[in-house]
């Protein structure tokens, strides 16, 4: 049983944290909320199922097709949606979840409302730690590490990651040294948009895909990032890893049905003991 927690709870704190860094480095950067990220981890497991299902396309292009989709739609949603109405927060909330509400309908009205099944990059079987485990679900503890410690090193040895560190950290100072915040916020916001369609690329095999899925994982990100603190992404991935595993957990111990309770539950005890969070600051490192 402590073999199947460690496993299973790496696989499930893997997937948060793809969703939930996306969302920490858009409010770390750019200082607003944006409600339509379930729309992009939607969108990554429709797309693939579009490409190499539907145009039988060979797997691995369908997945960079369904990133580089995903990262395009979120570029246009920051350029003609949120870019508008970014000096209003409230503005910025309702355009974004209205985007999600509009997508999530799309989706439907193409594919139906019904699961759809996401193919896998790994069927074969593996034994960890006296757990039985996919190999799809290995594969997703490998790719989170791998695309994590990618953004880490964008962010601390590229002069593109020290425009946005810079801009995070003071937006006005960063227009004044002449780095275009404009395309620097879009950058964020692709960037946002292709790791939460990552999730639901390696996740969709199985996990279930339907038009539903997208504003579970809005939620479950957003209650990582309070969690975590409000634009740190190494606060979200702590949080990430406390909150799956505390739901593996749950799940062992008591039922699955319970799993939800988790998150939600952490938030409520969040905001009352340390409302900033577990590293709580404004910049997003």
């Amino acid at each position: 049983m402590i073999g199947e927690i460690l496993v299973y709870g790496a696989v499930t704190s893997a997937i948060y944290a793809l969703l939930a860094v996306g969302f920490a480095l858009v409010f770390g950067v750019a200082r607003i909320l944006n409600l339509g990220h379930g729309a992009f981890y939607m969108l990554g497991a429709y797309f693939t199922y579009l490409f190499a299902v539907l145009l039988r396309l060979p797997l691995l292009a369908s997945a960079i097709l369904a990133i580089a989709a995903t990262g395009a739609i979120g570029w246009a949603l920051e350029r003609w949606i949120i870019r508008p109405h970014r000096a209003s927060t409230m503005a910025v909330l309702m355009v974004t979840l209205a985007f999600l509400l509009v997508v999530q309908q799309v989706i439907m009205v193409i594919f139906g409302s019904e699961v759809i099944n996401v193919p896998a990059f790994v069927d074969k079987k593996y034994t960890i730690l006296g757990a039985a485990v996919g190999g799809q679900q290995v594969l997703t503890v490998v790719v989170a590490v791998a695309s994590l410690a990618g953004l880490w090193a964008l962010l601390q040895h590229t002069r593109i990651g020290s425009a946005i560190l810079a801009l995070s950290q003071d937006s006005l100072a960063a227009q004044y040294v002449g780095i275009p915040i404009n395309r620097i916020y879009s950058l964020v916001v692709v960037l946002s948009a292709a790791f939460a369609a990552l999730a639901g690329v390696i996740a969709g095999p199985f996990l279930s895909a339907s038009p539903d899925m997208a504003l579970p994982a809005l939620v479950k990100a957003f209650a990582i990032v309070i969690v975590g603190g409000l634009g740190s992404l190494s606060g979200s991935i702590l949080a990430a890893i406390l909150i799956g595993y505390a739901e593996t957990i749950i799940a062992y111990a008591f039922s699955s049905s319970w799993t939800e309770v988790v998150s939600l539950a952490a938030v409520l005890l969040m905001l009352l003991m340390r409302p900033a969070g577990l590293r709580g600051k404004m910049a997003a490192f």
